[in-house]
């Protein structure tokens, strides 16, 4: 990682930043920190530390952490700047004072089957159990080293089927189908976004969420309708890149396929995972005013969770995110403490990042035009002074 110390002085927006809302978000990472650490990543930020900042955090009680001002000494007080200075190429650009890159994603709402019919035909998938999860160490030697997914079978590790071959049945014997929905354009957004709201007929609503993947490399479609000339450059948006699709249908389940990576889910009806013990109450979605649960093992908070690359970012570290330009609908610059509480599959790199936007189509109308140059500053934890 290429780096450089900084200062919160340094940070452009921070004065005027509403610490209080960054710290309601690492308070969501610091309860589930309480109950088991993160692990230590790439980029330095030391997941001990972090979670003794967090326990002092829970300490103060969460109702003493309403005041900004209190929450942005707590922030100056507990951490230390540090400049991330991303590959030329993150931005698309020679490099410079923004030289990451943020785009935006959302939790979507789309309607859905819990059998299949005619108008539900395309099948939402749990998580096989012969998916695994790898790393450099038990990775074969044949698989090559962008796989951290494989597929276990008794004669070893292998990779598992891509999106075209699942699309043509390769896992219908598993019997893993959550839900039934209306297209493979609708499913191919929501494994993009990694979770989503599901309308049923009978007017319920069910959460599902990320719970792996095949394992292959993330291909951005855009960039390859991009390149055969069907979208133009400057326009090109999440909104754009559906239009084309459904606007061709003969074509469109052959260039989805060229994006091999394809994701499961899990149906959030229950306390998440990490959230409390069992006896917690009743069973929901989760907090209403929360999205979806991310990799993290949290409830995302809009505009606060950040995703990142999960083998470079220490889960719950805060990182400020400042962009060039505004935002869509806004008229100043995006610069904000955000928390690692995610991560995807186009997130590569130390200086690359989504923003989570929130749940339902305003959101994803604002994420999906999000292409900003970005500066990324990691907050990592200062010596403990007692």
């Amino acid at each position: 990682m290429r780096s450089r110390p900084s200062d919160f002085s340094d940070l452009p927006g921070w004065a005027r930043d509403d610490h209080a809302a960054a710290m309601a978000a690492f308070l969501v990472s610091a309860e589930r920190m309480a109950r088991r650490r993160y692990t230590t990543k790439a980029l330095g930020t030391d997941a001990e530390a972090l979670a003794e900042i967090a326990a002092r955090a829970l300490d103060t009680g969460r109702d003493n952490w309403r005041d900004p001002a209190l929450c942005r000494h707590f922030f100056e007080t507990c951490f230390e700047p540090r400049r991330v200075v991303g590959e030329p190429s993150a931005a698309g650009t020679e490099g410079g004072e923004f030289d990451g890159f943020v785009t935006g994603y959302f939790e979507p709402e789309i309607e859905a089957s819990p059998t299949r019919s005619r108008d539900f035909p395309v099948p939402i998938l749990r998580r096989p159990p012969d998916l695994v999860e790898i790393d450099d160490a038990s990775r074969p030697s044949d698989l090559a080293p962008h796989f951290f997914f494989a597929r276990r079978t008794a004669s070893g590790l292998e990779e598992y089927p891509d999106r075209a071959a699942i699309e043509a049945g390769a896992l219908d014997p598993l019997e893993l189908e959550l839900f039934w929905c209306r297209s493979r354009i609708d499913l191919f957004f929501v494994q993009i976004q990694g979770s989503a709201r599901l309308r049923l007929p009978d007017g319920l609503i069910r959460r599902i969420s990320y719970d792996g993947k095949s394992g292959h490399p993330f291909t951005a479609i855009g960039r390859v309708l991009i390149e055969r000339g069907a979208i133009d450059p400057a326009t090109v948006s999440m909104q754009s890149i559906r239009a084309w699709l459904e606007a061709h249908p003969e074509e469109a389940g052959q260039v989805m396929q060229l994006n091999r990576s394809y994701i499961f889910f899990q149906q959030i009806d229950h306390p998440a995972p990490d959230m409390g013990p069992p006896d917690m109450g009743p069973p929901d979605m989760g907090p209403p005013d929360m999205g979806p649960l991310a990799a993290a093992g949290v409830f995302l908070t809009p505009r606060r969770s950040l995703a990142v690359d999960h083998r470079l970012h220490t889960f719950g570290s805060p990182v400020f995110i400042a962009t060039r330009d505004p935002l869509p609908g806004e008229a100043e610059p995006f610069r904000q403490l955000m928390i690692a509480q995610d991560t995807g599959s186009a997130i590569i790199g130390p200086a690359r990042g989504d923003l989570f936007m929130g749940s339902g189509p305003s959101a994803g109308i604002a994420a999906g035009a999000i292409r900003h140059a970005a500066r990324f500053t990691l907050l990592l934890p200062r010596p403990y002074q007692g």
